[in-house]
């Protein structure tokens, strides 16, 4: 078996000399001076790790495959010591196995890759491994574990071979490998495979346990125990299937330890030492290699969608911000986010808006912007004359069919309204730190008939009573597709939309942010599109559509909330008084303090802006999106309890604590180690690992809420921690530091997933 190892190793760099560094022994090994004359070396030269070969025995081989000749190109990794040094923890993905009697040829169990150039480099075949008496183990089986790395050392000080672009992410601890639930998923996986073949579909149910004397646990065993109760006699029980399951489970080094409980269930102990590792390599390689992994690779989140001529008001608020978290998770999880703002830029309103302009401004395209003034005004000044003066009404309606026909007076009058809005939106939008690609009703118009034809070639599309219609089952009333006077609404308009994303966009996820009062057309909708094909009838199966509904903004008086005058708020005006309150209150607290003077006036602007923005958004945004809320700029502004000042605030403090510390805090990342050894710090460190499980559930729910839960018990148990594990000038003040800095980290991701600007400085 050595010799056909090492033959594999010689026959992949056949241009080169290998040779073998050192072989330290655990147990006893037979044929060490057999794999000198295998290669034909000398056995005194510096070490580097870079192989394990075991079986029965326990031993580890360390080669360092040499020479600039078999790495043209300059293709193949080159590791320094360093560098090895620092991919020990590295995850090991894959697992050779074999018979412990199996004759098989090693060299099969090697894969090879031919790169473009002729270089041939041995691929990533990994193992797990497990630290024992300070060498790597790997125990019971016949088992290879080839690091991907091969050190460079050309005799020349002149020769030099550079390292290829950066590693892939997967060859980072935790970067690309999904939430710490996914990875405990994947062995549970490799478990129930291997314990149950015939059962080859079951998916690992895995959760966050609720007892305290484990992390996780592995629920499949009392479903698995009613498959096959009856046909194995080595089961009796729901307990003795998750018995096998943990039996089974492939060795980690996540897991310290499992025991089975009540019926089957495994619970899971995490490896503290894993747990801190992993989030010291956050902290080395970004909080974006705890990304979750989905199945969608590219989503349309349609949100917001004012309509033209309207000023943007409180309604507008939940669709927009709402919107705007989803498509920041989505966008954190690596998938391509189409962000679509549908908005009313079309319809038999723009007659009305259209020819009032030209009857109080004939001259209007000499006045400018100045003819419309104030949108909200204009549009209820147009509406006044539109419902109480028959002739203009007769002449608006005459205007909607000059501009659908492409007169160019009326669409340019149209043209110049749309410039209006839009300037008007955008202020809004960049206050609130959102971004849209405006695609509104105009965009899919030419779309429409096309759309039409083809569902009535389906046979979907019906004439009733004058009106051409969609019939959904279960439904008493049609999807009007065509108007009786032969105009096209909101139905046709959608359809065309959701065929121009799923077609054209090439969308696998459509997500519609709207009111839950748009729940029943949405429905109807997405059940056209199921009877035309368009979608799968399995509404949990790629490409999927989800209307994503939300409750209303409440006054105090619990009715909609309104102006003192019954008039809607414009979410302007609102976001002016959040600004000023918040300034008014910071104000108050440094001059309580008496550090008002060590703020500039930017300062104090910008944070009053961070702040008051911010707990407008969170106090919309910590609710279930599906419930009403009431609106409260007391509450809301309220620097106790769950509220975005509140965790600011804290995020600000854990700042200052690493300042004043006056410790380079990037060294400590590059030359600290994370401990795990108060339990308030292990509770500090599991919670941090959650977060990307929290946003993989946020995403797959479309609940925002789920983002903010988390933010407030990471704040609470960091405050736990910090009472009870003292930081700085302590023994353990590096490590401390560190869960100090990767707290903050967690929490301005989460603000940023929130659109949330933190503040440093309080």
């Amino acid at each position: 078996m050595i010799s056909q190892f090492f033959s594999a190793i010689i026959n992949a760099f056949p241009q080169s000399s290998s040779t073998l560094h050192r072989i330290v022994r655990s147990s006893k090994f037979w044929g060490i001076g057999q794999l000198f004359s295998e290669l034909g070396l000398a056995s005194s030269v510096p070490i580097d790790p870079v192989l394990i070969l075991s079986g029965h025995q326990r031993c580890i081989l360390d080669i360092d495959v040499q020479s600039a000749t078999s790495m043209r190109g300059n293709r193949n990794r080159v590791t320094s010591s360093k560098e090895l040094k620092k991919n020990e923890s590295a995850p090991l993905t894959k697992e050779l196995r074999r018979p412990n009697n199996s004759a098989a040829p090693l060299a099969k169990d090697l894969s090879f890759r031919q790169s473009a150039a002729g270089d041939r480099t041995i691929d990533n075949c990994v193992l797990h491994r497990q630290r024992f008496t300070g060498c790597y183990r790997v125990a019971f089986r016949r088992s290879v574990l080839i690091r991907k790395s091969v050190r460079s050392s050309a005799t020349s000080s002149k020769a030099s071979i550079s390292a290829p672009p950066e590693a892939k992410p997967a060859d980072k601890m935790g970067d690309g490998i999904g939430s710490v639930k996914q990875q405990i998923s994947r062995l549970f996986e490799t478990s129930l495979k291997t314990t149950f073949p015939d059962e080859a579909n079951t998916e690992p149910m895995v959760a966050i346990s609720t007892q305290k004397f484990a992390d996780y646990q592995c629920n499949n065993a009392m479903s698995l125990f009613s498959k096959i109760k009856g046909k194995s006699t080595d089961y009796r029980n729901p307990n003795s299937v998750g018995q096998a399951i943990a039996r089974n489970l492939p060795p980690s080094d996540i897991i310290e330890s499992t025991s089975v409980a009540g019926p089957g269930f495994v619970n899971v102990v995490l490896s503290s030492t894993w747990v801190a590792q992993y989030i010291q390599s956050m902290l080395l390689n970004g909080i974006e290699t705890w990304a979750p992994l989905l199945s969608v690779k590219r989503a349309v989140v349609d949100f917001s969608s004012p309509n033209i001529a309207k000023e943007m008001h409180v309604g507008h608020l939940r669709s927009t911000i709402i919107g705007d978290t989803l498509a920041r998770m989505l966008e954190f999880s690596k998938v391509d986010v189409l962000r679509r703002n549908h908005v009313g830029d079309w319809g038999t309103q723009f007659g009305m808006l259209i020819e009032y302009l030209f009857e109080m401004f004939p001259n209007w395209e000499d006045v400018g912007e100045q003819a419309i003034g104030d949108l909200q005004e204009f549009y209820k000044a147009s509406k006044k004359r539109f419902d109480d003066d028959p002739s203009f009404k007769e002449r608006a309606q005459l205007a909607v069919v000059q501009l659908q026909g492409g007169d160019m007076k009326y669409r340019n009058a149209w043209k110049k309204i749309c410039e209006i809005s839009r300037k008007e939106f955008d202020l809004v939008y960049k206050r609130l730190g959102v971004y849209l690609e405006e695609k509104g009703e105009s965009f899919y118009n030419p779309y429409i008939p096309g759309v039409l034809e083809e569902l009535t070639q389906k046979g979907l599309v019906e004439e009733s009573e004058g009106a051409r219609v969609i019939f959904i089952e279960g439904q008493s009333i049609p999807l009007i597709v065509v108007k009786k006077d032969g105009g096209f609404n909101y139905a046709s308009t959608d359809l065309a939309a959701l065929w121009y994303r799923l077609n054209e966009e090439k969308a696998e996820w459509i997500i519609y942010v709207t009111d839950a009062g748009q729940q029943l057309h949405f429905s109807m909708l997405f059940s056209a599109a199921r009877k035309a094909g368009w979608l799968p009838e399995n509404s949990n199966l790629y490409p999927k559509a989800n209307h994503v509904g939300f409750g209303l903004v409440l006054g105090s008086d619990g009715k909609r909330f309104r102006t003192r005058s019954s008039e809607v708020v414009r979410l302007a005006e609102l976001l002016d008084e959040a600004k000023d309150r918040s300034k008014a209150e910071l104000r108050t607290r440094l001059e309580d303090s008496g550090k008002v003077a060590e703020w500039t006036d930017e300062e104090l602007e910008e944070t009053a802006e961070a702040v008051g923005y911010g707990a407008v958004k969170y106090a919309d945004l910590k609710n279930n999106r599906s419930t009403n809320y009431t609106f409260s700029f007391e509450q809301m502004l309220n620097d106790k309890g769950n509220t975005a000042v509140y965790l600011l605030y804290a995020h600000a403090r854990i700042c200052s604590i690493i300042r004043k510390s006056g410790k380079d805090i990037k060294e400590l990342m590059k030359n600290g180690t994370v401990v795990l050894a108060h339990p308030d710090e292990r509770i500090l460190g599991l919670h941090l690992i959650h977060f990307a499980e929290m946003v993989e559930e946020a995403c797959i729910n479309l609940l925002p809420n789920v983002i903010c839960e988390y933010l407030y018990n990471l704040s609470e148990i960091f405050t736990r921690f910090y009472t009870n594990c003292k930081v700085v000038g302590s023994a353990e003040e590096t490590s401390r530091l560190l869960l100090c800095e990767a707290t903050a980290v967690v929490m301005r991701k989460c603000f940023h997933l929130l659109g949330i600007k933190p503040v440093y400085k309080i």
